[in-house]
């Protein structure tokens, strides 16, 4: 572990990381920026490097970290290398207090069935309301193993902000885990009231967290979160071991999965109109996952912090850049399918990529790879393809 943190410092180190900071400042800034490229997924699991030696959970963890980043530095792609390595705090409140089972299929890294928690909504008396709260005893022992053995060589980072944020803080998809995306869908029909209540409790839920981790000085500056790198002129610059912070200095992102199909009324109705409270409080917000806003790009414009909005691979490209302009940055998301999942050819990719960089002209935009599930065991295939989209956009 010694030896790999020597090496991935020497990466952080690199002086291209400060040129890459700055351009992200720049697009976040809606100043006009040549096109960054962001790899966020590349099938890890399927690579020879990603084999690790250590045991210990604790280890074993952070050595997954520096080999991975060792192997995506060859890339070559826009990603930022922090000289830090961190740890995440011990909570003692996590989820609502129910939990489904998953129902696993038998084929390796196979799909999954959730069986609900939520059958009825009498159910919702099972619901605990969170806190935030640190097991402080167990988190410094968590954080002095790892000091003890590389503290010398990296800083330790501790993040020890609120445990519900990202997938367990954006509402959507906890609505999905806990009443399934059939079911609610079905209730915004027939049961409105009802799914108001569950949608207004995880809402709270989380808000409160949120309050209560800033009230404690828990917030700090490595816990931006916008789905891309988060360098920005107006908002701090990430740091480690930064207490105190407000949710003003910092990004917050949300997505709505589970919403793909669901109309951008009933979206604004059943998910924003509980989202907004808590992303009013953060200084920049991202919006966006894999769902497709195409249809939404007006609604999202209620958010007062709205800085990035995804357009995934479902999303009609020429219609989003059409709508958003340069009012937010686009995070553009090619197909990882068509990309580099399935088969190697590069006239397709060129192809499919020319078509959506043309509709993206004018336009303030990163190009993200990201649900990678698959290069089927090809370690080149990303690196040809951050190559080719270099040499398409200008920025080779």
């Amino acid at each position: 572990m010694r030896e790999l943190a020597v090496r991935y410092l020497e990466i952080c180190h690199d002086p291209a990381q400060q040129q890459k900071r700055q351009l992200w400042r720049q697009l976040h800034n809606l100043e006009s920026t040549p096109p960054l490229i962001y790899v966020r997924a590349f099938a890890w699991s399927e690579m020879p490097e990603s084999k690790c030696v250590c045991t210990d959970p604790l280890f074993r963890s952070v050595e997954n970290f520096f080999r991975q980043s060792l192997f995506r530095y060859g890339f070559g792609d826009d990603f930022i290398f922090e000289p830090w390595v961190n740890v995440t705090a011990v909570y003692r409140c996590q989820g609502w207090g129910v939990e489904g089972t998953r129902r696993y299929s038998d084929e390796p890294r196979g799909s999954w069935k959730m069986d609900y928690p939520i059958k009825t909504y009498s159910d919702l008396n099972k619901l605990r309301s969170p806190w935030h709260e640190i097991d402080e005893e167990k988190t410094a022992a968590k954080a002095d193993r790892l000091q003890d053995v590389i503290g010398d060589t990296i800083t330790v980072n501790v993040v020890r902000g609120p445990a519900y944020t990202m997938w367990t803080g954006d509402i959507s998809t906890e609505l999905g885990r806990l009443r399934g995306i059939e079911h609610f869908m079905l209730d915004m029909y027939d049961r409105p009231e009802d799914l108001h209540r569950l949608c207004s409790f995880l809402g709270e839920g989380v808000l409160r967290t949120h309050d209560q981790a800033e009230a404690a000085g828990d917030w700090d500056l490595s816990c931006h979160q916008n789905q891309a790198m988060p360098y920005a002129k107006e908002l701090p610059d990430p740091a480690p071991n930064t207490r105190g912070v407000s949710r003003k200095s910092l990004w917050y992102y949300m997505a709505a999965q589970e919403f793909t199909t669901v109309s951008p009324k009933m979206h604004e109705e059943f998910l924003l109109r509980y989202q907004l409270p808590i992303l009013q409080h953060f200084g920049l917000t991202a919006y966006g996952c894999c769902e497709d806003l195409t249809h939404k790009i007006s609604m999202l414009r209620q958010i007062p912090n709205l800085r990035r909005i995804a357009v995934a691979p479902a999303a009609d490209v020429a219609s989003c850049a059409e709508q958003i302009g340069t009012d937010y940055v686009i995070s553009y998301r090619p197909s990882p399918a068509d990309m580099v999942g399935y088969g190697w050819d590069e006239q397709r990719v060129r192809a499919i990529l020319k078509k959506d960089l043309d509709a993206l002209q004018g336009c303030l935009f990163d190009i993200t790879l990201k649900d990678v599930e698959t290069v089927q065991y090809d370690p080149s295939r990303i690196r040809k393809w951050v190559r080719i989209v270099r040499e398409m956009t200008g920025t080779a």
